[in-house]
């Protein structure tokens, strides 16, 4: 017996490879917010290192300042120490909050606006375009055989694409120290090594984000898109094809005679316009997918042909499939932008900010922390009176040096001495902070009890600026 003969698989492959996207241009208000969008946030990150901000001597005027020397971080008028941590944990919160308040009012608009990989990618292919054409040009000059020209335009986008991204990862390095001083130490070969190693892992990582891998960051890297879909619902606005229009689609020289005839006919003409524009070549028309970043340029290229052939617009737009469905049940469209979901995103929003305005407001300038030693954890003097010995550490949040009292609450009757000092006062310098140990004694016959609670109080004499640390103090 013969085996029997198995069909040839045609593709066994685990996956496909990506296809190249050759996004096309187009004009509109959205494609307009998103220029303007880019222009501010590049211009932000480009050139916010120079800005100047001037704190008083011996301080960096810079005005944003990640200082890892002297462990602060400026911000303008704002200086953040590092176990003023939880500034950062608040806003952290409400950064995300605030994604998640776009989210449930219209969908990943924060993918198709605001992303860093949507900005320096929009940038990428506008380069792109200018050097090698649009979607037509590019698609002829990928299939042409290589020749002068054609290396030449790939030569010049590479070298543009290059100097966008060192100046990326330049600017980014500039944030860590003071900029005009790195740029000049940058060119005359004196900046530090770990400079010029960030910036080439920035310029090469931007590089390959932005020039190649595009969409594909999206779709597999970033996992935003996949926590999203738990946290939108029906009510949040998404570009959407709104197929009571646009179904059956057909030509326009076909809906005229349709609708002629007394069928139905929609208002798509398939020319596939929406699926051209798209930076991640999804076709809107299927419905929602993961690939769709909301960034309504697929709107903007519906638009432009529906004026052409003398049709309403936003047969695409940033709608819901409720919505859909109650135009098609002959319903009013209702919007619920306002409902309990994102009335709590603003709400938890307004409260940690309000809480983080209201602690940075108020907060000092002066700190004090104890430890209280632990072997032994009392001394009994010679004349019977009780000691307990402490780590204090002072801090010292102003750009100048200051003097500071030192005296205990909660035993009127104890004695206080800062151990290798004169007096109980102590000086620090600016910006600083500093250990002493404090010597705390009390008579034996006033401590009443073997754990009284004290709090360790310091104090400025010239602004009377004052901070407090709680302990105790024990005896037998």
């Amino acid at each position: 017996m013969k085996p029997l003969a198995l069909e040839p698989v045609e593709d066994d492959r685990l996956y496909a490879p990506a296809e190249k996207i050759y996004p096309q241009s187009v004009k509109g208000p959205f494609r307009r917010l998103k220029w303007r969008l880019l222009a501010i946030c590049l211009g932000i990150y480009y050139l916010l290192p120079f800005v100047r901000w001037d704190r008083g001597p011996h301080l960096p005027s810079q005005a944003v300042l990640i200082d890892l020397t002297n462990s602060r971080f400026y911000f303008f008028f704002i200086e953040l120490w590092p176990q003023e941590v939880y500034y950062f944990t608040g806003l952290l919160i409400v950064a995300a909050l605030a994604l998640f308040l776009a989210n449930s009012i219209a969908g990943r608009i924060w993918c198709g606006y605001l992303c860093p990989q949507t900005v320096w990618t929009d940038l990428f292919l506008a380069v792109e375009r200018l050097v090698e054409g649009d979607r037509r040009e590019r698609i002829k000059l990928d299939a042409a055989p290589m020749s002068f020209d054609k290396a030449r335009r790939r030569i010049l986008k590479h070298f543009l694409w290059i100097m966008i991204a060192w100046w990326t990862g330049g600017a980014w390095v500039l944030y860590f120290s003071d900029a005009p001083t790195l740029v000049r130490d940058l060119a005359t070969f004196h900046a530090p090594l770990a400079a010029y190693l960030w910036i080439g892992i920035l310029t090469f990582t931007t590089y390959a984000l932005a020039g190649f891998m595009r969409e594909q960051v999206c779709l597999y890297m970033c996992p935003w898109p996949r926590i999203q879909a738990a946290l939108t619902d029906q009510d949040a606005l998404n570009v959407t094809y709104r197929y009571d229009r646009g179904e059956p689609r057909m030509s326009v020289k076909e809906s005229v005679k349709t609708a002629a005839a007394g069928l139905p006919a929609g208002a798509c003409v398939d020319c596939f316009q929406c699926v051209a524009v798209c930076p991640t070549g999804i076709d809107i028309r299927n419905g929602s997918q993961l690939g769709c970043i909301q960034c309504g340029l697929c709107i903007d290229a519906c638009d432009n042909v529906m004026a052409k052939i003398g049709r309403p617009t936003r047969l695409i737009a940033y709608d819901n499939d409720e919505n859909i469905e109650r135009r098609i049940a002959g319903k009013p469209v209702v919007s619920r932008l306002i409902r309990p979901r994102t009335v709590l995103y603003a709400a938890i929003i307004a409260v940690v900010g309000g809480i983080m305005t209201y602690v940075l407001a108020t907060r000092q300038m002066l700190a004090v922390s104890s430890l209280h030693d632990r072997s032994p954890l009392y001394v009994v003097l010679k004349d019977g009176s009780i000691r307990n010995n402490y780590a204090v550490r002072l801090s010292n949040k102003r750009p100048y040096v200051r003097g500071f009292q030192l005296s205990i609450e909660g035993l009127p009757a104890a004695t206080v001495q800062v151990a290798d000092e004169p007096s109980e006062a102590v000086v620090i310098g600016p910006d600083r902070t500093r250990e002493v140990r404090l010597l705390v004694s009390v008579p034996a016959d006033r401590v009443t009890a073997p754990s009284v609670p004290i709090r360790i109080r310091i104090t400025d004499p010239l602004d009377h600026e004052t901070a407090f640390a709680s302990d105790h103090f024990l005896a037998p």
